[in-house]
């Protein structure tokens, strides 16, 4: 058959300021014009050493608070607690991530390999939980990095104490100016990331070296902290076990994998690269992981080993002048004012830039999975609207909890510990249905860890899971309003019939009017046909001539958009029946009438029964279970795609 014509669309008016917004988003699909057709928007790929310091921002930037956040929780335990979260980095979190980016290499994440263990609504539901834990992650991420390169502007010596108290207004500019760097585009985004985490990086080294260095040429500070840890503790035993009690509490220090796996489109593949099978990408991933988890452990122990040996604990305590800013501590008593302002200056930048990794992991998420589920507008699947959005959720949540790191920890920890969680039993799961029996028990032990973490977490800060609840619950409500919004949309990204189907077409189109008749299969037997063959030319006093049935059998309501695949048949030797699958009944016979007519050049006719019942809970039917009350909601899909009723087939109801 020739290729179909389009299907006309209302015109849209043209606005420089919508094209700029769209700049980059895939096209929609005109013949049928469901916009989530398209894929997620694409962007330049990079190296994967390049993409690592687009995570590494989030993952690297902990070393502005975590050494101090060990040591309140640790005390002079924070080396041997820090080990066990290197342990669980090493031994857990990068095999888990590791087996992610494998299983799922276009950024779904772990999401979209637990998607696939359930079915229907219930996987719709399921995704959307998930996504409000990252949504929570990565917001947070976004808002307490912000509000934290706040505090150390405002901490420093040097900066007016006119800024003190507007911690708020702070924070805000901070992320207009990383929602701003995103409108410009991920491969500026990529440059910035790179410049700030070699810079970073490299004080860092310089500070940890150089207390190094003074613990080593301390007379007894080793032995002294040495002799401490068993005076409070007794022997190793007992120092492992409670920094196994303490390690929830340094959680954070995992932050980075799921945004890691997120960003995965961005990494170049190899020249043999496929859709199905990318293994350059894969490869480059992995790599990616690997290499941020090593060179964190180093820093982290390093880091732990001279803050804990060089700083009196009493500076860890709020309103200490290490709280939250350990190695800068450091930074200024021993290389001085002019390099500590400096590194103050880079952990600023760092914190700041933190949020660049979440909001790249989001607008890689979101795309994938709210448009295709018919939970998004049009313009989800352009970056600049999505910026745009996010930057704005991000003003709000700053400003309901004023710019308050402490305030938000939770929250941060709790997204991010769920989420690792997740992907450890996806990958358990995965291992088991792989048939790979020590792979199912090792992750199986990492899964197990990660939830003992998540709930300790959870029992110790509860506001987390309130916070996440609020994500979940504005995301459901919304997407399900966006879902019902869109109900009468075509939803069809194309339509195939099969030799025997154009045959029926072609032969009614040459010789007659073309009348199809809507059957809701049954028993299939001849007095199904012979009856609704009667009652369809008693009710509309049509002449005895030809007429062809057409049958959808529903497949799974809740997806969104379906391609159809059109099969023609001749049951009991004498009626032509064309049979099709999809998500919803209604939209696509419309989407059927719409290809007949742009196929054959002539408008058909098709034939319904009325339904029984109550026309509320027809409607009801129609949403949750893609069937119910199917003519009056047929003819309403054809007006909505097609303004022109002369144009429009018609649809008769008896």
């Amino acid at each position: 058959m020739a290729t179909p014509t389009v299907a006309r669309v209302p015109a849209r008016t043209a606005s420089p300021v919508r094209d700029w917004l769209m700049q980059g988003q895939p096209p929609t699909n005109r013949r049928f014009p469901g916009p989530h057709a398209r894929p997620a928007a694409t962007h330049r790929t990079q190296h994967w050493w390049q993409v690592m310091c687009l995570t590494g921002v989030d993952y690297f930037s902990t070393l502005g608070y975590q050494p101090g956040i060990a040591a309140l929780a640790a005390g002079l335990l924070s080396p041997v607690a820090t080990l066990v979260l290197i342990a669980l980095t090493l031994l857990g979190a990068l095999p888990v991530y590791r087996r992610v980016a494998k299983e799922s290499p276009h950024g779904e994440g772990s999401i979209a390999m637990l998607e696939r263990l359930l079915s229907f609504w219930k996987a719709k539901i399921f995704v959307l939980v998930l996504l409000g834990f990252a949504a929570t992650d990565f917001v947070i991420t976004m808002t307490l990095s912000a509000a934290d390169a706040t505090a150390h502007i405002v901490e420093n010596p040097h900066v007016p104490s006119v800024l003190q108290g507007q911690e708020v207004a702070i924070t805000l500019g901070l992320l207009a100016l990383l929602g701003a760097v995103f409108l410009k585009g991920f491969t500026e985004a990529i440059g910035i990331a790179v410049g700030l985490v070699a810079v970073y990086l490299s004080l860092n080294v310089v500070v940890i070296g150089v207390g190094l260095w003074k613990v080593a040429t301390a007379p007894g500070l080793v032995a002294d902290w040495g002799a401490a840890l068993t005076a409070q503790h007794g022997n190793p035993v007992a120092m492992v076990a409670v920094a196994l009690l303490v390690f929830p509490k340094l959680a954070l220090g995992l932050s980075g994998f799921e945004t890691g796996v997120a960003v995965m489109p961005h990494v170049e593949g190899g020249p043999d690269d496929s859709e199905d099978r990318p293994l350059g990408r894969i490869r480059g991933a992995k790599r990616l992981l690997t290499t941020a988890a090593l060179i964190m452990s180093a820093f982290l122990l390093t880091s732990s080993v001279v803050t804990t040996l060089l700083i009196p604990p009493a500076e860890f305590q709020p309103g200490g002048q290490a709280n939250g800013r350990a190695l800068a501590f450091l930074a200024h008593q021993y290389l001085g004012s002019g390099f500590g302002t400096a590194y103050d200056a880079a952990t600023v930048a760092i914190l700041w830039f933190a949020g660049a990794s979440a909001m790249a992991g989001l607008l890689n998420l979101i795309p994938r999975y709210l448009p295709r589920f018919g939970m998004a507008p049009d313009w989800a699947g352009a970056v600049r609207p999505l910026v745009l959005v996010l930057t704005a959720i991000a003003f709000l949540i700053t400003w309901l909890f004023h710019a308050d790191v402490n305030a938000q920890g939770g929250a941060y920890a709790t997204g991010v510990l769920v989420l690792m969680s997740s992907a450890a039993v996806a990958v358990t799961l995965a291992a088991r249905s792989a048939g790979q029996r020590r792979g199912m028990l090792a992750f199986g032990v990492i899964a197990a860890v990660l939830l003992y973490t998540t709930g300790a977490n959870v029992v110790e800060r509860p506001d987390g899971v309130k916070i996440a609840a609020c994500f979940i619950a504005a995301i459901i409500v919304v997407s399900l309003a966006s879902r019902l919004r869109r109900s009468l949309e075509l939803r069809v990204t194309n339509v195939r019939l099969d030799p025997l189907a154009e045959l029926f077409i072609r032969d009614c189109a040459h010789r007659r009017r073309l009348r199809l008749v809507a059957n809701e299969p049954d028993a299939r037997d001849p007095a199904e046909y012979r009856g609704k063959l009667w009652q369809i030319q008693s009710d509309h006093e049509l002449p005895d001539e030809d007429v062809v049935f057409v049958e959808v059998t529903v497949r799974d309501p809740s997806d969104f958009e379906t391609a159809l695949d059109v099969h023609g048949e001749v049951v009991h030797d004498r009626y032509r029946v064309l049979t099709l699958q999809s998500s919803a009944v209604a939209n696509a016979l419309a989407a059927l009438l719409l290809h007949v007519r742009d196929e054959t050049g002539r408008g058909p006719d098709i034939y319904f029964e009325w339904t029984e019942g109550n026309p509320l809970a027809n409607v009801l039917r129609f949403l949750i279970t893609g069937v119910g009350e199917i003519a009056p909601v047929t003819r309403e899909v054809l007006r909505e795609v097609e303004p022109d009723p002369g144009r429009r087939p018609r649809v008769h109801v008896g």
